[in-house]
C-alpha cells in the first residue's frame, strides 16, 4: 500500500512539475518578443506599437536605464530573457558587445544606417541620435556672454553659474566623448572644474528646470528636453535658450542611441525584423513625426522639422563604439562626481 502511495505521490509531483514548466514556457511565449528598452519609454512604446501594427508580432517592453540593463544582460548571459536591447547612448552597447553577447546585425539593416552611426563590427547599430547643448537663461545671458567651448565651463569664472546631471548615462557619454577627443589629462581637468563650478542635478530635465527658474545661468543637457517641453506647455523652458557649440567642439558631441539583438534569443527572425523596422523608413518616421524630438539617423531619413539639421551642428568626429564608459566612471568617481 505504501509503495503504491509513494508511486502515486511521485507521479503527481512529476505531473505538477511538468505543468509548472509548461506554464512557464507558455508565459514566456505569451510575452512574444522581449525588448529591454533603455530609451525613453514613450519612444520605445511608439516603435513597438508601430512594429506590432505592421507585422502582428507581439512585443513585451521592459523599461530601464542604459547601464542597468547592460550590466543585467551581462549577468544573465545566455539565459537572458531579452531578445533586443535598445539604449539612449552607445557606451552600454559597447559593454554588451565586449562581453560577446550580441548576434551580428543583418546586412539589410546595417545598409539602412550610415557608417558613422554604427560600429565597424556590425554587432549593433545606431537607431537615433541627440546632441549636447548649453541651455541658458535668456534673462541673464546674451550670446556674447555664452561659453565658446564646453571646456570653458571649467574656468573659475563659471563657478556656481551652471549645472549638469553627472550621475546619469547621458552625461557620462558626454564625458566619454571628451576623453576620446582630448585625452585623459584634459578630461581630468574638466571634471575637476565640473566638481568645483557646477551644481549637480538628478537628470537633464531637472537641470533645465533649474535654469528656467533662475537657480543657475546654464546647464549642459541634450537638446530634446527643451524641444519636448516647448511642444507641451513650455512652462519649464520659457526662459531657456539653447546654445550649440559647433566648431567640432567636444560640446557639440552627437550621442548615438543603439540597438542590438542578443545572440541567445529564441526569436532571432523576429528580433532582427524589429531592428530592421526601427532603422527603416517607418521606424525613423516615428522620430520625425513623434514626440521624442531625437534625430533620425537612417539613410535619407528626415528628422523633425523643428530641429537644427545634424549636418549643421558641425559635431566632432567620435567613434561611438569605442567610448570608454568604464574609464569615465573611474575618472568621475576619483573627481567625487559619482
Amino acid at each position: 500500500m505504501k509503495t503504491a502511495l509513494n508511486r502515486f505521490s511521485l507521479t503527481l509531483a512529476a505531473s505538477l512539475l511538468s505543468a509548472t514548466v509548461l506554464a512557464g514556457n507558455a508565459h514566456a511565449q505569451d510575452e512574444g518578443l522581449v525588448v529591454y528598452n533603455a530609451q525613453h519609454e514613450s519612444l520605445g512604446r511608439e516603435w513597438i506599437d508601430a512594429f506590432t501594427k505592421e507585422t502582428g508580432i507581439k512585443v513585451t517592453m521592459r523599461q530601464g536605464s542604459d547601464m542597468q540593463f547592460a550590466n543585467q544582460i551581462i549577468q544573465e548571459g545566455d539565459a537572458s530573457p531579452a531578445d533586443v536591447f535598445l539604449t539612449e547612448n552607445s557606451p552600454a552597447m559597447t559593454l554588451v558587445d565586449g562581453a560577446g553577447l550580441f548576434a551580428p546585425v543583418e546586412k539589410q539593416t546595417l545598409d539602412q544606417v550610415p557608417e558613422q552611426y554604427r560600429p565597424a563590427d556590425g554587432m549593433w547599430t545606431g537607431i537615433a541620435a541627440r546632441t549636447t547643448v548649453f541651455a541658458y537663461d535668456k534673462t541673464k545671458l546674451t550670446e556674447d556672454k555664452l561659453p565658446k567651448s564646453l571646456l570653458d565651463l571649467a574656468d573659475p569664472a563659471w563657478k556656481g553659474r551652471w549645472g549638469a546631471a553627472p550621475a546619469g548615462a547621458d552625461f557620462q557619454a558626454i564625458a566619454a566623448a571628451l576623453l576620446q577627443l582630448k585625452g585623459e589629462d584634459a578630461t581630468k581637468a574638466w571634471l575637476k572644474g565640473l566638481k568645483d563650478n557646477a551644481t549637480p542635478y538628478k537628470g537633464n530635465s531637472v537641470a533645465m528646470k533649474a535654469v528656467n527658474a533662475g537657480e543657475v545661468e546654464g546647464a549642459v543637457i541634450y537638446h530634446y528636453y527643451w524641444f519636448g517641453d516647448q511642444a507641451k506647455t513650455g512652462e519649464n523652458s520659457k526662459n531657456v535658450g539653447m546654445h550649440y557649440f559647433k566648431n567640432q567642439d567636444p560640446g557639440a558631441f552627437v550621442s548615438v542611441s543603439g540597438g542590438g539583438v542578443l545572440k541567445s534569443t529564441q526569436h532571432m527572425k523576429e528580433a532582427q525584423a524589429f531592428l530592421k523596422f526601427v532603422t527603416g523608413k517607418a521606424g525613423q518616421a516615428v522620430l520625425k513625426n513623434g514626440t521624442s524630438y531625437e534625430y533620425a539617423i537612417g539613410k535619407d531619413a528626415p528628422s523633425n522639422d523643428k530641429l537644427t539639421p545634424l549636418a549643421d551642428l558641425n559635431a566632432p568626429k567620435v567613434e561611438a563604439s569605442t567610448l570608454d564608459s568604464k574609464k569615465v566612471v573611474e575618472l568621475m568617481t576619483a573627481a567625487g562626481l559619482i
